[in-house]
């Protein structure tokens, strides 16, 4: 150890040598995924583990309800959400079908709304955040990135005084758990001279678009 401290700056650089066949030995050791306990049986080399994480449809995702700790695979929460968190009442009417419009009122002080379509048993996260320049809308899919879950593009639409705002969001992002910060990016922003309540009366529209990567 003394003896690198001594090396010069000239020197150093060579020292990167010694660390580059371990990391190659590394990224190239076969590894089980670390969700093998709830049932995957993937095998991939080491440097492809985020990927794999990633797109693991055995992966868990966080329930989406403030203080609550549980997390589980993209089914297992929606079983979940629908079992401890609403009544049937509000499942029943929070339901669409897959690229039909539908009114989706929502309070801007609730922050969050969790919606769901007929044909599959995934949770859909519709979101309101206010700033200084106005409200911001955006929409995420409580899921792994996985083939099997499929993309999704989305719709929202906004009208108030006879004019109708529209935002279209091509490919909506899937997440394995619901950020509460500002959104930088897939959103509509809505002015604070457009807006006449607390309430957001808008339209949203979620079409599957792929079942493949």
């Amino acid at each position: 150890m003394l003896f690198l401290l001594s090396q010069t700056e000239e020197q150093m650089p060579c020292l990167c040598f010694l660390y580059q066949p371990m990391e190659n030995i590394l990224e190239s050791i076969l590894v089980t995924c670390p969700n093998d306990m709830f049932g995957c049986t993937e095998s991939f080399l080491y440097g492809k583990k985020s990927t794999h994480e990633e797109e693991c449809i055995f992966s868990l995702c966080s329930c989406p309800s403030l203080d609550c700790e549980y997390s589980g695979r993209y089914e297992d929460l929606y079983d979940h959400y629908k079992l401890t968190h609403i009544s049937n009442s509000y499942w029943t009417t929070n339901c669409f079908r897959s690229s039909i419009p539908y009114k989706a009122p929502m309070l801007i002080s609730d922050k969050i709304q969790i919606t769901r379509v007929y044909e599959k048993k995934i949770l859909f996260a519709v979101q309101c955040f206010r700033e200084s320049c106005g409200v911001y809308v955006t929409v995420s899919c409580i899921a792994p990135s996985a083939p099997e879950v499929g993309q999704f593009s989305y719709q929202i639409s906004y009208t108030v005084d006879e004019h109708t705002m529209v935002y279209r969001s091509p490919q909506m992002k899937r997440v394995r758990k619901v950020s509460f910060e500002t959104p930088q990016e897939n959103f509509m922003l809505i002015p604070h001279n457009l807006l006449r309540s607390e309430l957001l009366d808008i339209k949203l529209s979620i079409v599957e678009t792929s079942n493949q990567e």
